[in-house]
């Protein structure tokens, strides 16, 4: 498998282009190649590369190839909107891709009106990106608030009525945590606790005794990579058995791999259909690509990447030949009911929301998601 390869000292560009290949359509992307997230993006960027690579390897798009310029903003809001200016300014990118992080899109929405320019698939299931309609955002997954609720509605199912609620304390975390308020109130709960968890420097020794003491049943942890398992790994370690559930945020194996002995029977939400699940044509289709690049399996947030690409690549096809940031916005919102492989993708000037979908999984002692 590919690498990464450095572009002068702060840019990435995707592995999988032809050496010889003059890419002719660029496309910009800022996200946490390193830092906190740096597992699931890996892997949400190694899905989308499946399907990147496949069109380039067919002569790209009417004769085009595609070059996505990645450059790493560490997780952090400030690079986020630095990367998106040298993307769009210096780099000239016709489209933006697949950023990740709630505060970190919201930071960049004035560069896209600024410049006219369209954000496909941002990692974020934030409502602010939903409604009111952002202009220039195309989202391709579900809100977090959804996932929340469908998260809520399953311990409710179970007879866990003792839940304590941890998140971020961002944009991110407030969103999922009206995510968790509409739930609660659907299910006629109160939450035991509602904790609050620093961003950069999470202190779970005040996160995780008032957790214990409240005797929570089960906690519903919004945040992101490390923030989470080592969360986790500090609610175990001071004896609590509580049931954890997360958002697909870090539905990831290398989420996985950074809990450890941890990770077994954590609940992750998901927006994306089981990744084993042959009934989806989307599924079959990134499972053989993948095992063309001599991958066993894919995880779910492969599956995001993958899809967020299949859309990328459509908007491109629509806008070509020689598609302008004007041609790509003006192709998405007259996609309708775009099928992904049993998934279909839709937009219009009033929804760019995209996808409408939200299941749950949880981690077996293998190590692998099970639905």
């Amino acid at each position: 498998m590919k690498h990464w390869q450095c572009l002068g000292a702060a840019a990435l560009a995707w592995a999988g282009l032809s050496a010889t290949a003059l890419a002719q359509i660029v496309v910009g992307q800022t996200v946490g190649v390193t830092g906190s997230v740096a597992a699931t993006v890996k892997e949400a960027g190694e899905g989308a590369r499946l399907y990147i690579d496949s069109v380039n390897a067919k002569g790209g798009i009417k004769g085009e190839k595609i070059e996505i310029v990645t450059l790493d903003d560490k997780f952090d809001v400030k690079r986020t909107v630095e990367n998106a200016r040298i993307l769009i300014e210096e780099k000239n990118a016709v489209v933006l891709f697949m950023d990740r992080g709630t505060p970190h899109t919201e930071a960049i929405l004035p560069l896209l009106e600024k410049h006219r320019i369209a954000l496909i698939g941002p990692s974020t299931g934030a409502m602010v990106m939903h409604n009111p309609v952002q202009r220039y955002v195309f989202n391709v997954r579900s809100t977090y608030q959804r996932e929340v609720e469908k998260a809520i509605e399953h311990l409710h199912t179970l007879g866990i009525s003792r839940i304590a609620v941890v998140h971020v304390d961002d944009s991110f975390g407030l969103d999922g945590l009206e995510g968790a308020n509409k739930g609660f109130a659907k299910a006629q709960m109160k939450p035991v606790a509602v904790l609050k968890a620093d961003r950069a420097k999470p202190d779970y020794t005040k996160i995780v005794p008032p957790i214990v003491a409240a005797e929570a049943q089960a906690v519903i942890w919004i945040g992101s990579g490390t923030a989470v398992t080592d969360g986790i790994k500090a609610l175990r370690k001071a004896g609590s058995a509580a049931q954890v559930v997360t958002l697909s945020n870090n539905a990831s194996g290398g989420f996985v791999k950074l809990l450890g002995d941890a990770s077994r029977g954590v609940i992750i939400t998901q927006v994306f259909p089981y990744e084993r699940s042959y009934s989806y044509p989307f599924v079959q289709e990134a499972l053989m690509l993948a095992k063309a690049k001599g991958m066993t399996e894919i995880s779910p947030a492969m599956l995001e990447g993958f899809a967020s690409a299949k859309v990328l690549v459509e908007a491109l096809r629509r806008a070509s030949p020689k598609p302008t940031r004007e041609k790509v916005v003006a192709a998405l919102e007259k996609i309708q009911k775009f099928d992904l492989g049993g998934l279909e993708v839709s937009y219009s000037p009033s929804d760019h929301t995209g996808l409408d979908f939200a299941d749950l999984s949880i981690i077996g002692s293998d190590g692998r998601f099970r639905r």
